[in-house]
């Protein structure tokens, strides 16, 4: 089977770039054929071990477009464009580019499928340049947020996305919201969620009764993950007791505000930057307490990496976390519940305070729970997990793949 891929940012290590990453991967192993159309920032390369430079398409912003790389998420690790600041001429330039390199690279490589990712801009190029060839789009949360946003825009797009053959929604709550949003028939769309890399991510035995409890965050540096709310937590604590790892990039002033909230740790906090997923994997299992405080997110793998290294989680009940964990386990699992938010990813100022010590709170628990030689449960880590390797995942994802051709095989009588 031949496979075009489309995503319309960097295909990186984060996110849904991962997750095209892990596509490619994956279908490589099946013995599927791969070609990539990406948006790209000018000054990118993709590793040749990903994909060779003859299965590659791909559009420069800076470049082929003259505004930064519209990222999915407002607020993104690099430089780029907000959605919701595109001029009208800049959304005609996006479409039209889009449109046109995906016509020649389906010309070039004369797919069976193409998978795209994002109910967005892409994916509506796609159906719009090959209306005859089967499309297949997985959804990452962030562009129904953009739908939101941006509502003229996604009006603009939804009648290319509802001719889109088969949707792939991350958990039972966003297969409702694409239903509502974009009237989508749910027999067109799956739940699968996304995976981890059970080769890079597993677990190795900590030290039972370690005087300092290592706590870390992974993602974006920014107020909607929610690292302001978790840097004023553990601003509350006694310091003697943790030391936090902060991993991830961001940008502009929300970085800034996390960054100056680190201050008052001093050393108790080591600020890290991007890590490649085998130094996030070493750090994970290193960690103790494992914490994503966010008020939105699409299907937080993360989460499943930290669990698969050993790390107890402390998280916010939002509906993908919650599908990971349905299963809960009072000594390994701690979710909060969140109040009516301001915005989609904003709580409201007066509830702050009681956020930030609820999480103080099940911090200084699970500090004083792993001081006391509280061992993560093996058996427990396994069972959650393992439904959720990428070659089980995949198997999933190819099996719609089959699916959604077989609507467009001629029938022989």
């Amino acid at each position: 089977m031949k496979v075009l891929h489309i995503i319309s940012q960097t295909p990186d290590f984060t996110g849904s770039g991962k997750y095209v990453l892990e596509m490619i991967k994956q279908n490589k192993i099946s013995k599927n054929e791969n070609y990539l159309v990406a948006g790209i920032s000018d000054d990118f390369s993709l590793p040749d071990h990903v994909l060779s430079s003859e299965n590659c398409q791909f559009i420069r912003f800076g470049k082929d477009l003259n505004f930064p790389i519209v990222g999915m998420s407002d607020v993104m690790p690099y430089s780029s464009t907000v959605c919701s600041c595109l001029t009208p001429e800049q959304v005609k330039q996006y479409k039209t580019v889009f449109l046109k390199k995906i016509r020649q690279a389906a010309a070039h490589f004369s797919p069976d499928i193409i998978h795209t990712n994002h109910l967005w801009v892409a994916s509506a190029a796609a159906r719009n340049a090959v209306p005859d060839i089967p499309i297949v789009t997985s959804c990452h949360g962030t562009c129904l947020r953009q739908h939101r946003l941006c509502p003229d825009l996604g009006r603009s797009l939804q009648n290319p996305l509802s001719k889109i053959d088969r949707f792939i929604a991350l958990f039972q709550e966003q297969k409702e919201d694409i239903q509502n949003l974009l009237g989508i028939d749910p027999d067109r769309i799956d739940v699968i969620s996304g995976g981890f890399n059970p080769n890079c991510f597993y677990f190795e035995k900590k030290q039972d009764t370690p005087s300092t409890v290592q706590i870390l965050y992974a993602g974006k540096l920014n107020a909607s993950k929610g690292v302001p709310w978790l840097l004023k937590s553990l601003n509350m604590l006694s310091t003697d007791q943790f030391h936090l790892h902060l991993v991830g990039g961001g940008s502009g002033p929300e970085k800034q505000q996390c960054l100056e909230l680190a201050k008052p740790l001093g050393t108790k906090v080591t600020v890290h930057g991007i890590l490649s997923h085998e130094n996030l994997a070493e750090l994970m299992r290193a960690s103790h307490i494992f914490v994503l405080p966010s008020f939105f997110e699409g299907l937080p793998l993360v989460l499943l990496e930290a669990m698969a290294c050993g790390c107890r989680i402390i998280t916010t009940g939002l509906p993908g976390s919650k599908q990971l964990f349905s299963e809960t386990h009072p000594d390994m699992i701690s979710m909060i519940k969140l109040p009516q938010l301001m915005t989609i990813d904003r709580p409201h100022p007066k509830d702050e305070p009681e956020l930030e010590a609820q999480l103080a709170a099940l911090l200084k628990q699970g500090i004083k729970e792993v001081q006391q030689g509280s061992t993560p449960d093996q058996e427990y880590i396994l069972k959650i997990t393992q439904p959720y390797t990428w070659k089980k995942i995949f198997s999933r994802v190819e099996n719609v793949y089959r699916k959604t051709a077989g609507l467009f095989i001629p029938q022989t009588f």
